[in-house]
């Protein structure tokens, strides 16, 4: 790789350790750079004295020309050549990193009027409410001939072609799409609008604004912010998903205890730490002068403590802005009349702020707290972080457009030969070739794989829950994600197969049978076909099968939605994968919607043949119940009745009221008395004997209670509830592996030993049978857009392969390798302007 020389290194900002190369892509709004502490003249007449002579400069001060060359070789065409990487890397959805700047931020806290300020001209509609429903893409380039800025907008059509457009038309375009999605379900879009803006105060950066995130208040009023919030979240989520891009944290905040936008923003960059990718911007920092009444509450706003927000961020602390209130145009309601007098407005509001926060100090700002302090210092800094971005990618970029120029030629080429040998019999032929790779893939996903993106086609079980449904007990209760195994991992195929079940068995395995009612084990007697007594066995045994239908039929329902969504899933990861390997048939959608639809029915009927199943053995199980089935809950319920027992030691008239209360058969009492005055001489029973006429009593009493005993005892409900739960729990205990026993053989196992064979049954059948299986008519039309995107393709990546090749050569002879025996950069000799050759 190239080295950089020794004034590219990365260097922190807060040091004030200038490069001897002027980064400015607008020299005339860089010459001379702010002083880090403002001098006697005070930062305002500074500021303005300087754009008084950028607008007084004659032209013969540069080149001839008007235009100032860049200090560093290469960069009009560095910069040109990234925003058409840019472009390409959106338009093709390419994997190239194309580094850029996006801005993000809740409603309402200036990121439209920041990045404004950054380009030096007004264009979009600024305020309160929903002001950008899509991401704006703005390249931007200096130009040193655009008095005025040139807008061009990128079409959506194929293939994109820029229009130039006044700043007007731009408007009406940006509020028109605006209102178009105001009338759509979502309101929210992540396709971007791409704008390239050449400008002479415009600096060379490449800014993505974003829809403002929002702040729904709970409720169920507030339901529709709520799903708005969460489209745009999702939105912005995804655009910080790429590496490349540095993002512009906006916080509209006078305490940095509250995280408005660095809550969302670190869920895509942890750590927010000088490694990162993070920049924070205080917004709006005039109306936050006024509140502080102290130095030391300027001082902590300034430079907050590591308890607060890490001192270690990228550029070493927060930067501060401050953007002036008002439009330029030539209306009443307007303050500025033209772009000039917004930028000095710009530039005098800045230097305002430095004399405010001086004047709250009670004295002058630090170095380091001066670098920090308005549009020009945050503008200074994201040009060198880019452009350091931009010439360390230089080198990557290369192999990767190698390798996109083979792949996009090898598509070419496969793509002519499919249209000259276009006939039935050659797409038969491929169509077996793609079922058979299809095949495998879904052979693949389940058996384990990680040949996919888990951030992409992977689901948490929050996401999974989500799209296939919840499994939940009768209590409308959820497993919490702790207990579930894998729970925060995005998992697909026969992983995400397997945490279901696992969360099936947890759920399922931990349902206790809720306590019986008195009125539903009385109701749950009735009478007997041949007399009216009472069996609370029975009794038991019908509350227990009927609760247990209740229970586990909806919840096996639940399991076999939830698993065929995971199944569902394989299809379109499989078809990616096809793409990716080039194995996809992209240009008979026909042919491939006949395969989905096959997958689809065999998946809906695989479930039905195995919910049956599952549902019949649960009859079965509910429908008759034996004994010898509960052996597990026989030993935890003769304890518990043994603790319901009376105790020996108490009288034999206490006995009789087991099960029975206020009832004691004829003569009970008198049969005890009897023997007591039989052998008055011995106290004593012996044991045997006690024991026999004291279970003999446990008999009679609970053969009375349960023949034609209906009023309900205590004892008698203890019982039966035991009774109940111990035969639930062998129906839960059966139900459960059951289940899984059942899904994994009928539901699972279909999918990899019989749907290779019913797919291609059904091929082989259409292909005999029916003649409309492919559209040679549309196939066609499609292989030909197909080689016509293809080779506009092919070009414009020739195109940017050249440059890049011509900007790498240069900078190598501009800038030729340190020796290698050199241990650091610092040893380098500085470079000066007058070395740089010039492009």
């Amino acid at each position: 790789m190239l080295r950089p020389p020794a004034h590219m290194l990365p260097t922190p900002v807060s040091s004030n350790i200038v490069a001897s190369y002027a980064l400015s892509s607008n020299p005339e709004l860089r010459l001379p750079k702010p002083p880090d502490r403002p001098g006697s003249r005070g930062p305002s007449s500074y500021w303005l004295e300087n754009l008084k002579c950028i607008r007084d400069r004659p032209r013969d001060c540069c080149d001839g020309s008007g235009s100032i060359h860049f200090t560093i070789a290469g960069n009009e065409k560095l910069y040109e050549a990234y925003n058409e990487l840019h472009s390409l890397a959106e338009e093709f959805h390419k994997p190239f990193d194309a580094p850029a700047i996006l801005v993000v931020g809740h409603q309402t806290d200036g990121k439209s009027a920041l990045v404004e300020a950054l380009m030096g001209f007004q264009f979009n509609h600024v305020g309160g409410g929903t002001k950008t429903r899509r991401p704006i893409t703005m390249h931007m380039k200096y130009n040193a001939d655009c008095a005025q800025p040139r807008c061009f907008l990128v079409s959506e059509d194929q293939p994109h072609r820029e229009k130039e457009q006044s700043l007007d038309e731009i408007q009406a375009y940006i509020e028109s799409e605006n209102k178009r999605l105001e009338g759509e379900t979502c309101q929210f879009s992540a396709k971007e609008i791409i704008l390239k803006i050449e400008y002479k105060f415009c600096p060379n950066l490449t800014i993505i604004d974003t829809p403002g995130l929002i702040s729904a208040a709970p409720g169920l009023k507030n339901e529709t912010l709520q799903s708005q919030g969460g489209a745009v979240e999702a939105i912005v989520l995804l655009k910080m998903q790429r590496k490349e891009f540095i993002i512009l944290c906006l916080e509209d905040s006078s305490d940095w205890s509250n995280a408005t936008t660095r809550r969302i923003v670190m869920q895509a960059d942890p750590e927010l730490s000088r490694l990162s990718r993070t920049i924070l911007v205080s917004t709006k920092l005039d109306t936050r002068i006024p509140q502080f009444s102290r130095p030391d509450d300027v001082k902590l706003f300034l430079k907050p403590p590591g308890c607060l927000l890490d001192g270690n961020i990228m550029g070493g602390s927060p930067f501060f802005t401050s953007v002036p209130s008002g439009r330029v145009g030539s209306s009443k309601d307007s303050v500025f009349p033209s772009n000039t007098h917004f930028q000095e407005a710009v530039a005098a509001r800045e230097a305002q702020d430095v004399v405010l926060l001086e004047e709250k100090l009670n004295g002058p700002l630090s170095r380091e707290e001066c670098s920090r302090v308005g549009i020009s210092r945050l503008r200074w800094f994201l040009e060198e972080l880019l452009q350091r971005r931009y010439l360390d990618s230089v080198p990557n970029i290369i192999p990767t457009l190698n390798k996109e120029l083979r792949t996009i030629t090898n598509k070419l080429q496969q793509t002519t030969q499919d249209l000259g040998e276009l006939n039935e019999t050659r797409l038969r032929e491929r169509g077996r070739i793609f079922r058979d790779s299809l095949l495998a893939k879904l052979s693949l996903l389940l058996r384990g794989s990680v040949v996919a993106s888990p951030e992409k086609y992977g689901e948490s079980l929050q996401d999974e829950r989500l799209q296939g449904g919840v499994i939940v007990s009768p209590d409308g209760l959820q497993m919490p994600h702790k207990h579930v195994p894998n729970a925060t991992m995005r998992l697909y195929g026969g992983a995400q197969y397997h945490r279901a079940m696992a969360e099936f068995r947890l759920i399922v395995g931990k349902l206790k049978c809720h306590t019986v009612s008195r009125e539903e084990i009385v109701n749950a007697c009735g009478v007997e076909d041949i007399h009216d007594g009472t069996n609370y066995v029975r009794a038991a045994c019908v509350i227990a099968t009927s609760k247990a239908r209740d229970v586990f039929e909806p919840l096996l329902h639940q399991l076999g939605f939830r698993l065929s969504h995971i199944l569902r899933r394989s299809l379109p990861i499989a078809f990616h994968l096809l793409q990716r390997d080039g194995d996809y048939i992209s240009s008979d959608a026909f042919f491939v919607r006949r395969i989905a639809s096959a997958f689809e029915t065999f998946v809906d009927s695989t479930e039905r043949d195995c919910l049956g199943k599952c549902m019949e053995d649960l009859r079965s199980m509910t429908r008759y119940v034996t004994w010898s089935l509960h052996n597990k809950g026989r030993s935890a319920l003769r304890h518990f009745l043994g603790s319901v027992s009376t105790p020996n030691e108490q009288s034999a008239a206490s006995m009789t009221n087991i099960g029975l209360e206020g009832f004691s058969p004829p003569n009970s009492s008198n049969s005890c008395k009897q023997d007591s005055k039989v052998r008055p001489e011995n106290n004593v029973t012996l044991p045997n004997q006690e024991s026999s006429q004291t279970t003999h009593v446990k008999l009679v009493n609970l053969l009375e209670s349960t023949l034609w005993n209906r009023k309900l005892a205590p004892t008698l409900e203890d019982i039966v509830n035991a009774l109940v739960a111990q035969i639930f729990e062998g129906i839960r205990d059966h139900c459960v592996a059951s289940a899984e026993m059942k899904f994994n053989c009928y539901f699972l196992m279909p999918m990899v030993d019989k749907f290779p064979t019913v797919l291609r049954e059904t091929l082989e059948t259409a292909f005999q049978k029916d003649t409309d299986v492919f559209n040679v008519a549309q196939v066609r039309r499609a292989l030909e857009k197909n080689r016509a995107d293809l080779a506009l393709e092919l070009k414009q990546v020739e195109k940017l392969h050249e440059k890049f090749i011509n900007i790498h050569h240069q900078l190598s002879s501009a800038y030729p390798s340190p020796d290698p025996q050199q241990e650091t950069f610092d040893e380098l000799p500085v470079d000066t302007p007058d070395n740089h050759p010039s492009l």
